[in-house]
């Protein structure tokens, strides 16, 4: 049978418990004001904030609860567990809002709990408290300061959560001026001035809009810097790249945009983002279709051409029936051919060894295609309208595989 420890502080007889609590009491203003001027010395850097009601320095007010709260905890032969003041969660959102860390806020701590120590040490033997009872008085002492810590570390993750929300929130109201389509330049350079200004985002001259695809497995979102304004709550997530033709901005992106898949559109004046996004959500659209290559950040500039004949296909096919009619009476292999024959002329404009070298074929047979492609559209074929129609169309049907 495993036998029961017993807590050293409780078997403390109560009439020295009570004269060690009461000198305690007796002591806790001038040992807080003591704390307060060492931490001062020891970092004059932190800022003094006074409470409104008393005109105290808040520091000095969180002292003194906290010896108060671990005083009383005393009486309680230290089984109950420890109350922390409400006041530390401040401490902690301060320390954000000033744009501080939690180490010299922790660092501040110790300092604080060593000099209590000390002290109330001195009251221990004057009180003959057995050592035994004063060991474990410390080490309750140090889970009070953990507590105390996490008061801190509390606060300052809820006032950091509130500061990123806000930020998200002027962010998108940014985001939502920048890419509107409707937004007249005159009243843009002044709202896009005021609503950058508030996140302390410069506004470049030029910009591109990326549109991601979410992959199919969590992703870690993409790890731009905070000049790029990155919205990943939008059903198509987004960003906003500043000065796109920067040295090394591209690189930068692919690299920060690893394990996604997207688009980004041409650079633009900071005036014409909305018009980056469509192009970028073109490139998407014809991604997610399989007609442009996925599996990575897409540049737009360099897939202009399929940017341009792919998303109008309906008055490209309507264009292809009338224009390349004369098939219609080809078997489709044939007709393929000579389709692949007369893109391949209109291009190279040349003779028939030009076009045999493109399409790998015998000069003969190039010969006999363009005499039956001449019978079909006689001259038709010579009209420079109609060739660019024609190439047009043609293009178009390979960038969509129906041609090699």
């Amino acid at each position: 049978m495993t036998a029961t420890v017993r807590s050293a502080w409780s078997v403390v007889p109560a009439a020295q418990v009570e004269a060690f609590t009461e000198r305690a009491r007796a002591d806790l203003p001038g040992l807080a004001t003591e704390i307060l001027r060492e931490i001062r010395r020891e970092h004059p850097e932190l800022p003094v904030i006074l409470d409104e009601s008393t005109g105290e320095p808040m520091s000095l007010i969180g002292i003194r609860r906290a010896l108060e709260h671990f005083v009383e905890h005393l009486a309680t032969g230290l089984g109950t567990p420890h109350v922390h003041p409400e006041v530390f969660q401040q401490f902690g959102r301060g320390e954000l809002l000033g744009g501080r860390s939690l180490d010299s806020l922790q660092a501040i701590y110790r300092l604080g709990v060593r000099i209590a120590w000390r002290r109330l040490t001195e009251i221990g033997q004057e009180a003959e408290i057995p050592a035994p009872a004063m060991y474990e008085l410390a080490d309750s002492g140090f889970q009070y300061l953990d507590g105390l810590v996490a008061e801190s570390v509390r606060g300052y993750a809820e006032a950091a959560a509130r500061q990123a929300g806000e930020r998200l929130r002027l962010q998108r109201r940014l985001l939502d001026l920048l890419l509107d389509e409707g937004a007249h330049d005159g009243q843009l350079e002044t709202v896009l001035a005021e609503r950058a200004a508030r996140i302390g985002w410069p506004v470049p001259q030029s910009v591109a809009v990326a549109v991601l695809v979410p992959p199919a497995r969590e992703a870690v979102p993409p790890a731009v810097g905070p000049e790029v304004l990155l919205d990943m709550e939008r059903e198509q997530p987004l960003m906003v790249v500043p000065e796109p033709d920067a040295a090394g901005r591209g690189e930068l992106l692919r690299r920060a945009t690893a394990g996604w898949s997207g688009a980004i559109g041409p650079p633009v004046p900071v005036a014409g983002a909305a018009s980056s996004l469509r192009w970028a959500q073109a490139a998407v659209a014809l991604m997610e279709r399989g007609l442009l290559p996925a599996g990575g950040l897409l540049d737009c500039t360099e897939h202009t051409e399929a940017l341009v004949l792919l998303p109008p296909e309906e008055l490209i096919d309507d264009l292809g029936r009338r224009l390349l009619a004369p098939l219609e009476e080809c078997g489709p292999t044939h007709a393929r051919r000579l389709a692949e024959t007369l893109l391949a002329w209109l291009q190279t404009r040349g003779g028939a060894p030009e076009v045999a070298t493109r399409l790998g074929v015998h000069p003969q047979t190039v010969r006999y295609r363009l005499r039956q492609i001449r019978e079909m559209w006689g001259e038709a074929i010579d009209d420079p309208d109609q060739r660019f129609e024609l190439e047009l169309v043609l293009r178009s049907r390979r960038l969509r595989g129906d041609l090699t």
